[in-house]
């Protein structure tokens, strides 16, 4: 399909076009505000789908509202006119076009056009009324408060909460991208004269800056972020995007001795904990049962033997295990257990305890095997 694009450089369009660019059936012609005429005629003569996502909305004066936001959709249009071309057109306004300010005004009267458009020339057109947008790719300081946000607590900068009660509709990139890939197969979302992301998310300011500030925490706590909300999820994927590129690592406290190292590395508020453990050759370690705690053990590195026996009994139950065939072995509790390092060089074991280790309750009893 024939798709074009216009505001090919903005935050919407460069997500879009990210994603349909999987698809090699697709030819896009990405048109910014230095595209050539010649190449703007040849674009409006071919499209099949037209993705209007051009517009202006930090202008020098308030003239450029007018200017970026209808006369070009209106020479959009008409050039799409000259070729005849009645292919569906979906443009991106504004929840500001309800109000009476100079931006809201030039995206009403946008939409006033393309909507004349589609009665005159049967079109389809798609007019959608986004509130705030957030996700990848947005430009700080301008006129997103999140990718603001995110931009100053990576750099560990100050933010300016002036209202943390004020609280803002968001739509994140991903679910736009979703919505728009279905309108191209006339299964959008619409809602009388306009069509709209169904999953609008309602969150105070001062929450987003909380969860922004803890995200920024959990390098040293190693707690996840709630996965399960889906706010949360969406943000903190947004506020990894905007890490510097010289910092996308770092460190864990290894606890080292002679017999290797063990090493917290991510811990969850309900799904308990994943730890690195490294055993030298001829090492063993254990030897301790718990009441409640349960693990799962998996060697991905070296080979050992993990040893079992019920607190009750004196049989030894014994698994080999190896990094060159993968498989989890679960610590059933009430049996003491250790694992052996049986190799020549390090066993390197993935470890997962179902709950947070607490000093002051390790339910953890030593017991040889």
């Amino acid at each position: 399909m024939n798709i074009l694009v216009t505001g090919a450089n903005g935050f919407i369009a460069k997500n879009l076009i990210a994603d349909l660019s999987h698809d090699e059936e697709h030819n896009i012609f990405k048109i910014t505000r230095t595209t050539d005429r010649e190449e703007l005629e040849k674009a409006c003569a071919q499209a099949e789908f037209v993705f209007h996502l051009a517009g202006v909305n930090r202008p020098e004066n308030e003239e450029e509202f007018m200017k970026g936001n209808h006369d070009f959709t209106k020479e959009l249009l008409s050039i799409l006119k000259k070729y005849h071309n009645t292919s569906p057109i979906l443009i991106t306004s504004s929840i500001q076009a309800e109000r009476n300010n100079p931006y809201g005004k030039s995206k009403k009267a946008a939409e006033e056009i393309v909507f004349e458009y589609g009665r005159e020339l049967g079109s389809k057109t798609l007019v959608y009324r986004l509130p705030n947008v957030f996700g990848k790719w947005c430009k700080p300081n301008y006129n997103s408060v999140v990718a603001t946000f995110c931009h100053n607590i990576t750099q560990n900068l100050p933010i300016q909460v002036n209202d943390p009660q004020k609280k803002l509709s968001l739509v994140y990139i991903d679910d736009i991208i979703k919505e728009f890939k279905n309108s191209m197969n006339g299964l959008e979302n619409r809602k009388s004269d306009y069509c709209e992301v169904d999953m609008v998310h309602q969150v105070k300011l001062g929450e987003i800056a909380e969860l922004l500030q803890n995200f920024r925490e959990t390098r040293n706590s190693r707690l996840v972020p709630d996965m399960s909300n889906s706010f949360v999820k969406k943000l903190y994927s947004t506020y990894l995007s905007y890490l510097p590129e010289d910092e996308f690592n770092y460190d864990l406290k290894m606890n080292i001795d002679e017999r290797g190292s063990f090493t917290e590395f991510l811990k969850t508020p309900d799904k308990g904990q994943v730890s690195v453990n490294v055993s030298k050759p001829g090492i063993t370690k254990g030897n301790h049962w718990h009441h409640t705690k349960n693990e799962k053990f998996l060697v991905v590195s070296g080979k050992g033997v993990i040893r079992f026996r019920k607190l009750t009994e004196t049989k030894i139950l014994e698994y080999h295990v190896s990094g060159e065939k993968l498989e989890v072995i679960d610590i059933p509790v009430g049996y003491t257990h250790n694992i052996e390092n049986q190799g020549d060089g390090d066993m390197v074991t993935i470890m997962w305890a179902n709950e947070l280790f607490d000093p002051k309750n390790p339910d953890t009893f030593y017991e040889e095997v």
